[in-house]
């Protein structure tokens, strides 16, 4: 009964504090991405400190400089869209009024008054930009949570691995270790499905002819990074910009993005994300779908890395049934588990929580590096 009222309550304080939890998760992914390059700095003699600021600072410019050659060229696209707007909804209108079926809505879009739509209009703005300030605020909360704990790596380090039995600081040093292996793995997909998304667009808005096709092209393989979400802002600003030349040139442009998106998702996406986290394409699916239907954009976000993270420790926690024979493999890992356990037992004796840790990740490490053909 105790157990039962516990769970119910893990349940409640987990339901209570899920946006904390998000900007955790958030937070840590920040911490796998960036790590790998703090590490490489540290390995060059390069403080830790220095090696975060640095770090940090470089991604901040990268994000800066993309940003300043992408939105201007954006907003300018949309405000030409703006004024020739009035043109093109009459130029639209006179060749639907040429077809009989099509002549109602012909005289709808001549009638068309933006006034008087402008106050739900503004209402839906004014919604979207207190959504859009308090996604801002949760995302630097999480910036600032993933840099205190880069800081902060050796005492939190130290604190889980004091909570945890001395016998599974191996295991647990391992488990670790795959996981930043997952986000690794999570951060090149994402890198490579926005390097293609962005080269296809660049090619095509040259093919076309259109302006402005480097800006719009590093804005889409910004855009790609968010799941649903992105595929919608990534088509709509190219789109936008080829109705500036003509709606013939609009529509070419719309099909095939459309069709390079549908590639994307169906093709791209389980191939490139499968092979990179070891996942089969229908658990990239299934997983994407639950993310995005149980948590919206930021679930589908997590939802590749968590997916890999669950079958990962599904693997490293999985005990035996009575009458069960282990597979050789496992019988071989166990066998050196117990060997490294010992081990570790005899390196770490007196030694405090935080250099235990190190022993143990550095063991595991080595270990890894040695399997790894």
């Amino acid at each position: 009964m105790i157990r039962i009222l516990l769970l119910v309550g893990c349940l409640w304080l987990a339901i209570r504090l899920w946006p904390v939890i998000l900007v955790l998760a958030v937070a840590l992914l920040i911490v796998g991405t960036l790590s790998p390059a703090v590490l490489w700095l540290e390995n060059h003699r390069v403080k830790r400190a220095l090696g975060i600021a640095l770090v940090f600072a470089a991604v901040l410019l990268t994000l800066v400089l993309i940003l300043t050659l992408t939105v201007p060229s954006v907003i300018g696209q949309a405000a030409t869209l703006f004024e020739r707007e009035p043109g093109l909804r009459a130029g639209l209108a006179d060749r639907l009024a040429r077809h009989h079926l099509s002549a109602a809505f012909a005289d709808w879009l001549r009638n068309l008054k933006y006034s008087a739509h402008g106050y739900n209009l503004g209402a839906t703005a004014f919604s979207y930009s207190l959504r859009l300030f308090e996604i801002a605020a949760y995302g630097m909360s999480a910036i600032f949570l993933a840099l205190y704990m880069m800081i902060d790596r050796d005492r939190l380090r130290g604190g889980l691995f004091a909570l945890v039995p001395r016998t599974r600081h191996i295991r647990l040093s391992r488990i670790m270790l795959n996981a930043e292996t997952i986000v690794g793995a999570y951060i090149r997909g994402q890198l490579i499905t926005c390097f293609l998304i962005g080269a296809f667009t660049y090619i095509l808005l040259k093919a076309c002819g259109i302006e402005n096709a480097m800006a719009l092209a590093l804005f889409a393989a910004m855009a790609d990074v968010l799941p649903y979400i992105g595929a919608i802002l990534s088509v709509v600003p190219p789109v936008l910009a080829a109705l500036g030349y003509s709606p013939a040139t609009a529509l070419v442009v719309l099909i095939s993005m459309l069709c390079y998106e549908e590639f994307e998702s169906r093709v791209l996406v389980p191939r490139i994300y499968g092979s990179s986290l070891r996942l089969p394409p229908s658990v990239v699916f299934f997983s994407l779908m639950a993310g995005g239907t149980l948590m919206g954009l930021l679930g589908a976000l997590l939802a590749l890395p968590a997916a890999a993270t669950v079958m990962m420790l599904i693997e490293e926690l999985r005990v035996d049934l009575p009458g069960e024979q282990g597979h050789p493999s496992d019988l071989l890992m166990m066998a050196e588990d117990s060997r490294e356990e010992a081990e570790y037992a005899r390196r770490s004796d007196g030694v405090p929580a935080e250099g235990a840790a190190a022993i143990a990740v550095e063991m595991a490490s080595d270990r890894r590096t040695k399997d790894t053909p």
